[in-house]
């Protein structure tokens, strides 16, 4: 290894996914006195998330529409037997953002911010320093590197997902396709079809985003305790394409996988005096349904203006205590198979407007649209639950695991 270099920030960021380059954007806007920031991204290889595409729903325009590839007014859900429920988003649009177009947007706007300087390398320690903290790295040709930040934002999983009463996965992968016959319906969003086998434990559903009458990024996603291997999700979606969607032929050009934490774990957003974690480190997944890109934009925008006002810069709560506690009976009760989890999602778009129900998915809501959304659901084996989760012991998960 070459020798030890040094370079320092006001602000330092490790990790170029949503939440990092989110925050860099939020610290970058214009008209504010700058401060410098330093973002740390993984180097081409095996630590450097491959392209992906990130969903969410906004109230008319938002800040990444520039970099947003299609968006839809409506929505539809399918229950096991093909019962459609159709639905507008009222005054939602829910809104397809690549990662490489979101990239290249933010680096825009850093581009034309003086403070900002962005490198390659792989972050392995961070600690308290009596003026801030540093990150130990090496960059990508092997040599030593020093980062001191003032504050430290770091968006990588943690070593080990933290103790959990119940641990569930959210698992897809996903082809973009080009069919020879115009089969999809470029205004509306399959969004949950429960037309494929379900697993013991969790769910799970096709999930289809028309670009065109000809093309779609089609998925496969289960909430469920194991990810499959790519033979399995192939199958999967063969199967869906084929025997739920006869979608006729068609070519993949290009494919997607994940996994997503859904866990009642409680995600420590402070790691130092002076480094903090964000995005799905810090808690922004929402635990019941894996959403994580609009509570990384609340987290985003509250450190910089935290930051901005010379205070602390603290990662606030993604999601209330009360939203918590709702997501871990609802985590526990899919996990036993207490509730039906295709009912259970029909239901909600089904018996309550469908903006409320999308703004429930990414922890949008407030107290009261919470409770009539908790009227909605099972009661009775929802109450079973809620009464036996303070019995259960919180077990710690596997080191290296995703969540």
């Amino acid at each position: 290894m070459r020798s030890s270099a040094a370079l320092t920030a006001d602000v330092v960021i490790i990790g170029g996914g949503a939440a990092g380059l989110s925050l860099a954007h939020a610290l970058a806007a214009p008209g504010r006195d700058p401060l410098g920031v330093l973002l740390i991204d993984a180097p081409d290889g095996p630590l450097r998330p491959s392209a992906r595409t990130w969903c969410f729903w906004e109230d008319g325009e938002g800040p990444y529409d520039s970099a947003v590839v299609a968006s839809w007014r409506r929505l539809r859900v399918r229950g096991p037997g093909g019962e459609p429920v159709e639905c507008g988003l009222g005054p939602l649009r829910y809104k397809m953002l690549p990662s490489g177009d979101f990239e290249r947007l933010v680096a825009e706007r850093l581009a034309g911010h003086p403070g900002f300087r962005r490198i390659r390398a792989v972050a392995h320690e961070v600690r308290d320093t009596p003026d801030g903290a540093e990150v130990r790295c090496v960059t990508g040709g092997g040599r030593a590197l020093t980062v001191r930040g003032r504050r430290v934002y770091d968006s990588r999983p943690p070593a080990a997902p933290p103790a959990a009463r119940t641990r569930l996965l959210q698992h897809f992968r996903g082809w973009f396709v080009r069919t020879g016959a115009p089969v999809f319906d470029p205004d509306t969003v399959e969004f949950m079809d429960f037309r494929v086998p379900q697993p013991a434990h969790g769910a799970a559903f096709g999930y289809v985003l028309p670009l065109s009458p000809h093309d779609a990024l089609v998925e496969y996603t289960e909430f469920s305790r194991e990810p499959l291997s790519r033979e399995a999700y192939e199958a999967a979606l063969r199967q869906y394409t084929a025997e739920v969607l006869g979608l006729g032929d068609f070519t993949v050009r290009a494919s997607e996988q994940g996994v997503i934490p859904m866990t009642d774990g409680r995600f420590s957003r402070r790691t130092g005096r002076a480094a903090f974690r964000i995005g799905t480190a810090g808690g922004a997944t929402r635990p019941a349904t894996g959403y994580t890109f609009a509570a990384a934009q609340r987290q985003a925008g509250a450190v910089a203006r935290s930051l901005r006002r010379g205070e602390a810069g603290a990662v606030p709560a993604a999601h209330s205590r009360r939203a918590l506690a709702m997501d871990a009976v609802l985590l526990r009760a899919l996990d036993t198979g207490r509730v039906d989890a295709p009912e259970f999602f029909t239901g909600l778009f089904r018996r309550l407007p469908p903006e409320r129900v999308l703004r429930f998915l990414d922890g949008g809501t407030g107290a009261l649209e919470d409770i009539r959304i908790g009227f909605a659901t099972p009661v009775r084996p929802m109450l079973r639950t809620a009464l036996e989760l303070p019995f259960l012991r919180r077990t710690a998960g596997a080191r290296g695991g995703p969540g």
